[in-house]
């Protein structure tokens, strides 16, 4: 029975404890985006419609390249 008087605190302490990192984790934005992951895993990499890809196609397009029409 000694042990139900040590085992009670115990178990209240941790439970506050989890229950103070699951506020920090909610403060910090960690549950923000849950399906974010789950979609991003679908995309296409080369996606030319990706803000990433977005810089490499303007790059891409900014070069003149001659063309075979051109009389120059």
């Amino acid at each position: 029975m000694e042990v139900v008087y040590t085992l009670i605190p115990g178990m209240i302490l941790i439970g506050l404890i989890m229950v103070g990192i699951l506020i920090w984790a909610v403060k910090r934005g960690q549950y923000d985006d849950l399906e974010g992951d789950g979609n991003r895993i679908l995309m296409d990499d080369d996606d030319p419609n990706l803000p990433a890809n977005q810089q490499e196609k303007t790059a891409r397009d900014a070069r003149s390249w001659p063309d075979a029409d051109n009389d120059d």
